[in-house]
């Protein structure tokens, strides 16, 4: 039997309660003086608030806010103020705006990004956020934390399967991930799902990082900081933008983080066609913009696109960003005003969006706090709830790879086990990078140890790097259970911020580890592999000797006990892999070219399920079931979609003469108004419930000039009995989800049969021009 959930927890609330002191607040009844100011009147506009606390300012004030670590400024009361906090799947210690050696020593740590995205489950997605946010909140207002604005989610595309921060992000697909962003943010900043009913008040600040094509940290001499990211404007409309600008239109993400690299020869927190043009008019972003750490002082120092340190604080401030973080602009913003190099009123700029966001927290209402967050208390840390969603969110994003003959479940009747591999009884495997200190502690070999009694465990290798171990002995070990688990894969020594893969094999001898162990075992052994990237592990697939494969991402503190109870069959596992797994030829493709698109006459194979032309080990969206799912279209509202109602549309060829209009010219009737419903059946043919994602993918009739081999444009999990038929419902929105970008970087809708794909089954949507 599984160890009780509830002795699991006691330990965790000893913790949680006690005294502490009360975070600090501007605009206090305590302090008189402040009570005329009109950037304490709670019921004027935050905007007017703003500029009114900005014009008490002397420039030396005005200047000591500009970076993250913002100190008071008492003759206005207004405390200090931490901008770098940290909560990419739970609030963390990474930053100096949270400390966990007060009062609170824990936070709940949930899967690693990569493996929550792979429930694709948005609702999951926002339920996560919105614990953070509380979290968050509760740190804050019991005085445990000096800042609300945390640097979370990371949105850049997992492009490259090397990169070592891939497991801080949704995955490779951009539709996957706006999704993402969307519900992460809503539910951090305490919107509602649907979104729309936040008002203005922010229960956490979210920020979505980085921005943007960033996704290349250390690579054969190649680092984020140096690297110019050469980027097409048809792959920037298709790929790396479109997260950015659902998680600003859609999430109202109330932050942005401009990333080190250049794009296109320009630092992206001086590119003000970035931050300006497309992020704040285009999209209508109302937040700030802060800088990732210390990356306006390489623009001088290390890129040298500034040619002095002044230049590259006027290139920042007038191209849009906001925040230093880092002390370059403390150091020389005021030397670029003496100079008049920088207007006084870019720095006032820059300041009116800062002291916004703090307003929206409520930071500038006095205390206690009159909000719908001032009462959020310390028993929402660690609580029950928020322990269950992170069991539940790693049970739903593990993935089955393989399941030969049916060898998994194990039973539970198992006599012995044998649990090899060095990251069985890792703890800190499971909480992969950005992580706090978690809540509970169970490894999965803890947990497996809880359903089998006579298990017997060797970690066969030092460490992930696998470089010496005890093979013969993990071998001898694994010869005398009945059945074998192997738990492997990457930790934080192989992929992290700072660190890209050069390989995707497993590293050093676990492969020869994984094959003698499954040599030798009595029955067909069951991997189970750790990490946030993909691993080529061609050899496992294909051997008859090893039944089952699992990935697990990085689970989290709840990994170990939803491990267990994928593998004896307490769950029916449903995820989804987020990111193509390829072979490791793929890695003569330098990471640093930034196309996704193919060119078969450069043997460029592309990026991403969408256009890469090869091989693969496992294809996005692929992941098993202990049932088998099938899927019918039952119903289609319309199959035709007429783009020829008004004369003032101009009708456009490509050059092999197929006819387009631009989506910015085919208007709100078509766009807002003429949704296609579409009814997919499922059944559930086995015999175990499961929660299912079911993916709605459209490709267009003809192939070539630059468009997507298909493209994912729903998603929705259904819930079904074993031999339960269901169904569910996408809109499909023709000018989003039918439409491409062209080679101009413009989103058109072509002439044609396009063809909505469902596992095997497909059905013709015609658009007629």
């Amino acid at each position: 039997m599984m160890l009780s959930f509830v002795s699991l927890l006691s330990f965790t609330l000893l913790f949680i309660h006690g005294g502490s002191t009360q975070p600090p607040f501007a605009c206090d009844s305590s302090n008189p003086e402040t009570k005329n100011y009109l950037f304490c009147q709670t019921e004027l506009p935050i905007t007017q608030r703003a500029r009114d606390l900005v014009s008490r300012l002397t420039l030396d004030e005005k200047i000591s806010q500009l970076v993250n670590s913002a100190p008071a400024i008492p003759r206005l009361g207004i405390p200090a103020y931490e901008w770098w906090s940290e909560a990419l799947h739970g609030v963390s210690n990474v930053g100096p705006g949270v400390k966990f050696d007060g009062t609170i020593k824990a936070a709940t740590s949930f899967p690693q990004v990569i493996l929550t995205a792979a429930s694709f489950d948005p609702y999951q997605w926002y339920r996560i956020g919105q614990a953070i946010g509380r979290e968050a909140r509760a740190m804050y207002n019991a005085g445990e934390a000096n800042g609300m604005t945390f640097w979370a989610p990371n949105i850049n595309i997992f492009r490259d399967p090397r990169w070592g921060r891939g497991q801080e992000t949704p995955g490779e697909d951009p539709f996957v991930v706006g999704k993402y962003a969307v519900s992460y943010v809503r539910g951090v900043q305490g919107d509602t799902f649907q979104g729309g009913k936040l008002h203005g008040h922010l229960q956490a600040s979210a920020c979505c990082k980085h921005f943007t094509a960033y996704d290349l940290d250390n690579w054969k001499g190649t680092n984020r900081f140096l690297f110019d990211a050469r980027v097409t404007v048809q792959d920037l409309a298709d790929t790396y933008q479109p997260p950015f600008e659902k998680c600003v239109r859609d999430g109202r993400a109330s932050g942005v983080m401009c990333a080190y690299n250049r794009v296109n020869g320009v630092p992206s927190c001086a590119d003000s066609s970035l931050l300006f043009k497309t992020l704040r008019g285009e999209w209508d972003f109302k937040g700030y913009v802060t800088s990732d750490c210390d990356a306006v002082a390489i623009i001088h120092n290390d890129q040298g696109y500034a040619k002095a340190p002044e230049d590259a604080v006027v290139d920042v401030l007038k191209a849009g960003m906001d925040l230093n973080c880092g002390s370059y602009l403390q150091n020389y913003t005021k030397s670029a005003v003496l100079q008049k190099k920088l207007p006084e009123s870019q720095v006032d700029r820059a300041l009116h969006n800062l002291f916004a966001v703090r307003m929206r927290l409520g930071l500038f209402n006095g205390n206690p706090v009159p909000n719908p967050f001032g009462n959020i208390g310390m028993d929402q840390i660690c609580s029950p709830e928020h322990q269950i969603l992170a069991l539940e969110a790693a049970r739903n994003g593990i993935v089955l790879l393989k399941n030969d003959a049916k060898l998994l479940p194990l039973p539970k009747s198992t006599m012995s086990l044998a649990v090899i591999g060095p990251n069985a009884n890792s703890p800190q495997t499971l909480i992969g990078n950005y992580a706090g200190p978690p809540c509970k502690s169970v490894t999965p070999l803890q947990a497996l140890e809880s359903y089998i009694k006579n298990t017997v465990y060797h970690p066969g290798c030092d460490t992930v790097s696998c470089s010496t171990g005890a093979i013969d002995k993990a071998v001898d070990i694994a010869k005398r259970a009945d059945y074998v688990v192997l738990i492997m894969g990457l930790d934080q020594t192989e992929e992290r911020e700072a660190l890209d893969r050069v390989d995707l094999f497993l590293p050093g001898r676990q492969q020869e580890l994984i094959v003698s162990v499954a040599k030798a075992a009595k029955r067909p052994v069951v991997l189970v592999l750790l990490s946030g990237g993909p691993i080529d592990i061609s050899f496992a697939k294909d051997d008859p000797r090893i039944g089952g494969i699992f990935w697990a991402g990085y689970p989290g503190e709840g990994g170990g006990n939803a491990l267990a109870e994928v593998i004896f069959g307490d769950h029916n596992p449903g995820g989804r892999l987020p990111v193509t797994w390829y072979p490791q030829d793929f890695t003569k493709v330098p990471m640093t070219d930034m196309r996704m698109r193919p060119e078969s006459s450069l043997d460029y194979p592309g990026r991403t399920y969408r256009f890469y032309k090869g091989d693969t080990v496992f294809e996005f969206g692929y992941g098993l079931s202990y049932s088998k799912y099938s899927y019918s279209f039952t119903r289609v509202s319309q199959n035709n979609l007429y783009l020829n109602h008004s004369s003032s549309l101009h009708t456009k060829e490509t050059s092999e003469s197929v006819r387009y209009r631009l989506v910015s010219e085919v208007g709100a009737e078509i766009c807002d108004e003429r949704k296609i419903t579409v009814h997919v059946g499922v059944k559930n043919n086995g015999e175990l419930a499961g929660k299912h994602p079911v993916l709605l993918y459209v490709r267009h009739g003809n192939h070539g000039n630059g468009r997507p081999k298909k493209q994912l444009i729903g998603f929705r999990s259904v819930i079904l009995s074993g031999g339960e038929m269901g169904e569910i419902q996408f809109e499909v929105s023709p000018c989003e989800h039918l439409s491409r970008a062209n080679e101009y970087g413009l989103m058109v809708m072509e002439e044609g049969r396009h063809f909505l794909v469902v596992g095997d089954n497909k059905h013709p949507i015609t658009i007629i021009i």
